[in-house]
């Protein structure tokens, strides 16, 4: 895992709150990972361990829902990571996935990030990579009302 980036959301509307972190992922970066995401060894180098930041991720996400696009692939990034460090995993029963609600409410059309900006006109040509930022800058709640 290398970034963690979370939108408290209040009634589907962000209230300022976030966390974000790079993270050093202690092994090399994947040449077909890097070109993903963007992130190179020597980017993460000096950013912290997860177990840096565990506690301070634990705190800000509680007992609250977790929304992700996705979900199950985040989740077992962050499930991994929490049982490497002796921690209890997130249930599932907390994971919203938007890509499950995409293809559910709009059948048979693509649901991919890239597919659901186009569908609602959501800008993202500043996004040059896929990461946990660039998903805090573009949340639009009203787009899964």
């Amino acid at each position: 895992m290398v970034e963690i980036g979370c939108v408290v959301l209040i009634n589907r509307v962000p209230n300022g709150e976030t966390f974000h972190q790079y993270l050093n992922p202690e092994r090399p970066m994947p040449p077909e990972a890097e070109r993903v995401h963007g992130l190179s060894d020597a980017f993460l180098a000096d950013k912290p361990l997860f177990s840096d930041i565990v506690d301070a991720f634990l705190a800000f996400v509680g007992d609250d829902a977790i929304v992700a696009h996705n979900a199950p692939f985040d989740f077992g990034f962050l499930n991994a990571e929490l049982a490497r460090h002796g921690r209890s995993p997130l249930a599932r029963e907390r994971m919203i996935d938007t890509r499950e609600i995409a293809k559910a409410r709009f059948p048979g059309a693509k649901a991919s990030l890239d597919a659901l900006c186009t569908r609602f006109n959501i800008d993202r040509s500043a996004r040059v990579k896929h990461g946990a930022c660039w998903m805090r800058s573009c949340w639009q709640p009203s787009i899964w009302n």
